[in-house]
């Protein structure tokens, strides 16, 4: 997916529809001149609805439709008639995407499978038909109530991309081209740091025609928590996955530094992402011969870890069959 068609913030502005008025009609035929109140209900406003969509990957639908109505109930009618609800629009998502408030961003729901809907903006309640309000003292009110006026309001949804494993490193790493050479994703990929502006998804196949999904996360910078770099806008995406995969190029100045400093923006930005499962891999390591590679296993976190080289294939079975491995346990 180009990088231009994938958002994953979107700002939209919904309108519930507005409930019908309740009848106060009172019944009038030919031999029956007091027939008494006979006023439907008015009908329902409409909702408007988020439904998760497994196809989609993306709000860029969203992108020039911001404003979003519901259509208002109708109004009740004669012989009890309940008027027609509101048509609900439904909004088509991706699972994986989170709907807040715009003034306070507080959190109000998530879509997580395929089919779920849950309503964003509920429409107004329909008026009550004066039948409702008859009683022994007034046996013919010729008052019933107005329509539940509906809401409006700006709405934030952030898309937060569904995987099983997260490729956390600095920029440059090497997760792009890991990504590339283990599925069958083409991500951009350069000699210059921040190449990937937007995460990538692919489909890692494994033994026995099982599979697992991996995503390319932007990479981290030191500060990354505090808006640096690309700053919190790709960190929300680490928190959908199930094992964090560290990737530090073996040609770093100290892994083991670098190990940490991506583990405290992680820490920085949301504490509970250290209780995922994370492996450790050091890329390129076609540079490093295997005295090196025990020098560098010294300072290694104690953490499932592996060497790998996307360039020659070194480690890659060895490092699907440790993410098996983990995924499982």
């Amino acid at each position: 997916m180009s990088e231009s068609n994938f958002i994953d913030y979107i700002k939209i502005f919904c309108r519930s529809g507005n409930g019908g008025a309740g009848s106060a009609h009172l019944r009038r035929e030919k031999f029956v001149p007091k027939g008494g109140p006979d006023g439907g209900n008015g009908g329902r406003g409409g909702h408007v609805i988020l439904r998760g969509n497994s196809q989609m990957w993306t709000l860029l639908h969203l992108r020039y439709k911001r404003h979003i109505f519901a259509d208002n109930g109708t109004r009740g009618g004669a012989q009890q008639s309940t008027g027609a609800d509101g048509k609900d629009i439904v909004i088509e998502v991706p699972i994986g995407t989170v709907a807040k408030t715009a003034g306070t961003f507080q959190f109000i729901f998530e879509i997580t499978k395929h089919g779920e809907e849950k309503i964003l903006v509920k429409g107004g309640r329909g008026g009550l038909g004066n039948t409702h309000f008859k009683s022994p003292v007034n046996q013919t009110p010729r008052y019933a109530q107005p329509g539940e006026p509906g809401v409006e309001d700006w709405f934030i949804l952030e898309l937060k991309i569904l995987a099983d494993v997260g490729l956390v490193g600095f920029p440059n790493a090497g997760k792009s081209t890991l990504l590339s050479v283990v599925s069958a994703a083409k991500p951009k990929i350069a000699d210059y740091p921040f190449t990937t502006l937007t995460p990538n998804l692919g489909i890692v196949s494994y033994r026995d025609d099982e599979s697992f999904v991996m995503a390319d996360i932007p990479g981290i910078i030191e500060g990354a928590h505090k808006g640096k770099g690309l700053g919190t806008r790709f960190l929300r995406h680490i928190e959908r996955n199930a094992i964090l995969l560290f990737l530090v190029p073996a040609d770093s100045n100290n892994i083991g530094e670098e190990y940490e400093i991506l583990v405290n923006e992680l820490r920085m930005y949301n504490l509970e992402l250290l209780d995922k499962k994370r492996v450790l891999v050091i890329s390129k390591s076609d540079l490093l011969d295997e005295e090196m590679m025990d020098e560098t296993r010294k300072d290694l976190p104690d953490i499932p870890g592996v060497f790998i080289s996307s360039i020659t294939g070194q480690g890659l079975a060895t490092l699907k069959d440790m993410l098996w491995s983990v995924m499982n346990k």
